[in-house]
């Protein structure tokens, strides 16, 4: 990392941005060689990310091809206004950056796990009943081995930095809106 200043050093506070981050962006390579990125759901346990997919696309053409990924989730937590001078605007935010190998899973009592978790993270009153057998053969469930995970931030110095950790803090509908004079 550049700024190392920037580096989230806590893995807590990585692990707790995985928890609670809504939407993470998978990087695959394409078949012709280019980076491909695709938003989705997610769910972190113990090392591991899980998500779901149908059985077939270029998703999982592409982690079948070569299972290296990249992964990114972040949270915007504040946007800046800035009064005078567009160079004093800014984003303020958290985010992590894992880097691993994707593997489509192919043990039944797995596959409902990470299904599970991920029906716990979106919809944590419950509710939801058993997964149908008919879709379950249907839905690929896909386990990320995390080999790096790095997280950085920028909350911003002073007034700023004190606003962005009380929004945190509140736990306040992100991105608030400051204004910087």
């Amino acid at each position: 990392m550049r700024q190392a200043k920037k580096e989230i050093k806590d893995q807590g506070v990585i692990i707790g941005l995985l928890k609670t981050c809504q939407v993470g962006r998978l990087g695959t390579v394409g078949r012709d060689g280019y980076p491909m990125v695709k938003p989705l759901n997610f769910a972190y346990e113990h090392g591991k990310i899980y998500f779901h997919s149908a059985q077939e696309g270029e998703k999982i053409d592409d982690i079948k091809r070569d299972c290296r990924v990249c992964f990114e989730t972040d949270l915007p937590i504040a946007l800046v206004k800035s009064m005078g001078s567009p160079c004093r605007a800014a984003y303020l935010y958290q985010s992590v950056i894992i880097k691993g190998r994707a593997y489509p899973v192919e043990d039944p009592s797995e596959r409902l796990h990470g299904l599970e978790l991920l029906m716990r993270k979106y919809q944590p009153e419950g509710g939801y009943g058993e997964f149908p057998e008919e879709k379950l053969k249907l839905t690929c469930v896909v386990r990320i081995d995390i080999e790096k995970m790095t997280g950085k931030e920028d909350l911003g110095k002073e007034q700023l930095k004190e606003a962005a950790l009380k929004a945190l803090e509140e736990k306040a509908a992100l991105p608030i809106v400051l204004e910087r004079v």
